[in-house]
């Protein structure tokens, strides 16, 4: 045989026992079971009581769905090993194609919601990364496991048989609303402060020290500059012209006080 020859069929070889060793490599897609934990994550009862939670909802509405823990997915992604195990287990049923994965490569730290054609509506990308993001994510990372999937499995079940998930908890709400413990503490330290620098460096200074502490304490709460420049603002005039915070040499509260708002 010719060198070239030789050569070609050496580097034939050569990729036939590669691309043969990684496709060994791949992980097995294990039989088809409403719960599968290849990690011992889930005890024994917790994997039957998911079982019967999954096997009822089947009874009930139609639709298949089925949970796969695993400890990884590599050398493929998620995303390629989920394709694999959505063609082997051919969940749903026949013409409907109604059937979800929800698989979790524990040591890789990732999970995907593999679904198939007849939810693709319900259990879209969008309302998937939700369940995954807002529901399964934050349990997981606490450990709570066995949470953290029924869970998860609770929303998709939910979805699955028409029904939405709640209204998203929008971050910048929920922040406001821890933010909103010390309005008024620092109403207090102002108006104490507008006092205190009334008395030392007068009526004007004490006034725009007051004012400018509450537009910066709005501005972090809101977000909204107009807003807060306008507090604070009205505050400043409000102590200028009120003679708020007693005098250099004396007084005090006078007659105004707290209102509610």
């Amino acid at each position: 045989m010719p060198v070239f020859g030789r050569r070609l069929a050496a580097f034939g070889l050569l990729l036939f026992v590669a691309f043969g060793a990684a496709a060994q490599d791949e992980v097995a897609v294990p039989p088809v079971a409403r719960v599968t934990d290849l990690t011992d994550t889930l005890s024994a009862q917790q994997q039957a009581s998911l079982d019967a939670k999954l096997a009822a909802f089947e009874h009930d509405k139609g639709p298949q769905l089925a949970v796969l823990i695993l400890p990884t997915t590599q050398p493929e992604t998620i995303e390629q090993y989920g394709i694999r195990v959505g063609d082997a287990w051919k969940l749903g049923r026949k013409g409907v194609d109604d059937g979800a994965i929800l698989i979790v490569a524990k040591n890789d730290h990732r999970l995907r919601i593999e679904v198939g054609y007849g939810l693709e509506g319900a259990l879209n990308d969008a309302t998937s990364e939700r369940i995954i993001s807002e529901t399964i994510v934050p349990l997981l990372r606490r450990g709570r496991w066995n949470d953290a999937i029924n869970a998860g499995v609770d929303q998709m079940i939910s979805v699955a048989g028409g029904e939405p998930l709640p209204p998203p908890k929008h971050r910048a709400a929920r922040s406001h609303d821890s933010q909103g413990g010390w309005i008024f503490p620092v109403l207090i330290i102002a108006f104490v402060g507008m006092s205190v620098m009334r008395r030392l460096f007068g009526r004007f200074i004490g006034a725009g020290f007051g004012g400018g502490l509450l537009a910066f304490v709005i501005y972090l709460l809101t977000a909204q500059l107009i807003v807060a420049g306008v507090v604070g603002l009205l505050a400043f005039l409000f102590a200028l012209l009120t003679g708020f915070g007693g005098g250099r040499g004396g007084g005090g509260w006078g007659g105004v006080g707290w209102g509610g708002g």
